[in-house]
């Protein structure tokens, strides 16, 4: 008679949700600032979007969300307005992780929160607009609150957020859902007052060519490029994490953009880069179901 063992796989069971809590719990400690008593966004259907819009698919991602923000970040602060309005408007040098907290809230409450949240999230950011303004190095001015400025920050977070659900979720997204997906993301430029506004891919693409000639590259740039790339993350067991995301963010850039950036294109480390990121937007998804 051959002897009776404990079933491995039932065994596993009670470790496996102590891992996935204890993943998860870590992943909502980043985004939410505990000590202010941040709890993450509950997912409402009677907010902007609903369980059926691909905004709820791709802002669910997690680590698609974290490369393609900051991939997005390094895109829009070519722009010397929208740098400059950071510059000197922010506390991004002292606060890294809060600027990318407020954000990264922002976009939950818009995408996810009711009706509600995401009104008085939109009038929180449209008020703090109101209030920038300043002199680029030249004696142009700006103003945060300039529709076409809001239109290249927009575009440029949209297209960023959506190349990397591509790239590490659903690298056969179906056409229709990706210019669904810019059309969604429309109604939040509009109401932020965004000026011209994509509703599709090519129109995306259009608008970004046509600003292309605005932008540019100085020691102020390179500074807070630097600052983002080299910022630590909010606790060292997260760091290797950190340090994945960012080389995934800059692998996501177009090739022009890096380029302005000075930053290297692919190389032999990319396919590494990109299956590791893989791997842990695989692990985060099972964190999170």
């Amino acid at each position: 008679m051959s002897a009776r063992y404990p079933d491995a796989g039932a065994a596993a069971l009670p470790f496996a949700r102590v891992l996935k809590k204890r993943i998860a719990s870590e992943v909502v400690s980043i985004f939410n600032d505990r000590a202010k008593g941040q709890k993450p966004v509950a997912r409402r259907p009677d907010g902007l979007f609903g369980p059926e819009s691909v905004v709820w698919r791709v802002h669910g991602d997690v680590t698609a969300m974290m490369v393609g923000g900051v991939s997005g970040l390094l895109l829009q602060m070519l722009h010397p307005a929208v740098l400059a309005g950071v510059w000197d408007h922010s506390n991004f040098r002292e606060d890294m992780l809060g600027r990318l907290r407020r954000t990264a809230r922002f976009i939950a409450l818009t995408s996810y929160g009711g009706r509600d949240e995401a009104e008085a999230a939109i009038a929180r950011v449209r008020a703090i607009h109101a209030r920038v303004s300043g002199r680029l190095p030249d004696g142009a001015p700006y103003r945060a609150d300039d529709p076409r400025l809001l239109a290249w920050v927009h575009v440029t977070e949209t297209v960023s957020s959506l190349a990397g659900w591509i790239r590490y979720a659903e690298p056969r997204m179906r056409v229709a859902d990706r210019d669904r997906y810019v059309a969604e993301m429309a109604r939040i430029g509009e109401a932020l007052g965004a000026d011209p506004v994509p509703r599709s891919q090519i129109e995306a693409r259009r608008l970004i060519e046509a600003m292309r000639l605005e932008l540019k590259v100085d020691s102020r740039t390179r500074e807070v490029a630097g600052l983002v790339l080299g910022s630590r993350a909010h606790k060292p067991s997260a760091e290797p994490l950190h340090r994945l995301t960012m080389q995934a963010a800059v692998d996501l850039l177009p090739e022009w953009a890096r380029r302005m950036h000075g930053l290297a294109g692919a190389g032999p480390l990319t396919p590494l880069v990109r299956a590791g990121t893989t791997g842990i937007a695989r692990t985060l998804r099972w964190a999170f179901q």
